[in-house]
């Protein structure tokens, strides 16, 4: 049977997602963000209830990617996820993105100019923000123009770049319905950006997202149940720059407006500079509410679910792999432990994230 690894957020679990499943054959291993997600947010519902939905609509074994992977840049992101997918004996990794193009030669490009392309990174201006130095790389070796809507594109080169020097298979699959960031309710494939805008919208959901009464009846948080909290970090604090990737510059800038914001939102369009971007502003912000010192990743992998095929898989690495399935028995990633308790801040509602959990089965 085979194994196909599969990088994603789910925030929510929509439509879209459920194709991108249907179109894979084998065993579907599914390396997920946890509470917090890439781009330096909350997810909209707990990591428990999205791997939930996704084994109900084809998912095999889901495992929880760390918060130092989850919450970063495309390229330890993908690195972070792909690492983990391979140690789980994934033949394939799959994606949906924008554009089909040819990955694995993309891939085959970047093992064999690794240096000469880390060198034309570190030779362009400073002026230009990390992703723009990305895409002008790309450019340069191998002739992709990016429109500037192609954001699953972008994380597409970066799974190639951290998949090339391992043998895995890589599989595009043409990403479906609206683009990535749109807001409409018209498409029959929404975005996960329309479904969190218009999440009170019941008729909506439930028209584009599979087991919506789980969506629904889950507790829902955004950055506005935690804004408080994070202003609380940030003036409380006595050297923002001892935090994780918060350099002086960063720390001056955030120090100097959070007296006059009221909302995130605010703050981040204060921060963000040419240089640096509303994404990498929302991740900083994340590691404050955290308080987020550089770590080691675990060497163990979270299972948080799975299906009589993934717990026949999960059966045949232990000996290989070391695989946590109750946290409390044994401890597992302090940090995202950490990252989980200050997430229930946001909803009283919300179960508790780790202790005593077990892996969610699907019969």
């Amino acid at each position: 049977m085979t194994v196909t690894g599969i990088v994603a957020e789910f925030n929510p679990f929509h439509n879209g997602h459920k194709y991108l499943l249907q179109e894979i054959d084998g065993l579907k291993i599914v390396a997920m963000s946890g509470n917090f997600l890439q781009r330096g947010e909350p997810a909209l519902i707990d990591k428990w209830t999205r791997a939930q939905v996704a084994l109900q609509n084809g998912a095999d074994l889901i495992v929880e990617l760390p918060f130092l992977v989850s919450v970063q840049s495309a390229d330890y992101f993908a690195k972070g996820a792909v690492d983990i997918l391979t140690r789980l004996g994934i033949e394939r990794l799959a994606f949906g993105s924008e554009e089909l193009l040819d990955y694995q030669n993309i891939a085959s490009i970047y093992q064999e100019k690794e240096e000469e392309m880390a060198r034309f990174l570190a030779n362009l201006s400073d002026e230009l923000s990390y992703p723009q130095k990305t895409q002008k790389m790309w450019e340069h070796f191998t002739g992709i123009k990016f429109s500037g809507q192609t954001p699953n594109h972008i994380l597409a080169l970066a799974y190639a770049k951290a998949s090339a020097d391992k043998n895995i298979k890589l599989l595009p699959i043409k990403r479906q319905g609206a683009g990535f960031h749109s807001q409409s309710k018209e498409e029959g494939l929404a975005s996960a950006t329309a479904i969190r805008k218009h999440i009170l919208d019941q008729e909506f959901v439930a028209k584009v997202t599979p087991c919506s009464n789980l969506l629904l009846a889950a507790p829902q948080v955004s950055w506005d149940d935690y804004f408080q909290f994070l202003r609380y970090q940030i003036l409380s604090h006595p050297d923002l720059s001892s935090i994780f990737q918060v350099n002086d510059e960063l720390a001056s800038r955030i120090c100097a407006v959070i007296g006059r914001v009221a909302t995130l939102e605010e703050l981040v369009e204060e921060v963000s500079t040419k240089r640096y971007t509303r994404a990498r502003v929302c991740r900083v912000l994340t590691y404050i509410l955290v308080s987020v010192v550089e770590s080691p990743l675990p060497e163990a992998i979270h299972v948080l679910g799975f299906s009589e095929k993934g717990q026949a898989h999960l059966k045949s690495l232990r000996k290989s792999v070391h695989l946590i399935t109750r946290i409390g028995s044994e401890p597992w990633d302090s940090l995202t432990q950490k990252a989980d308790q200050i997430y229930q801040l946001g909803n009283l509602q919300l179960a508790e994230q780790n202790w005593g959990r077990v892996p969610v089965r699907l019969a």
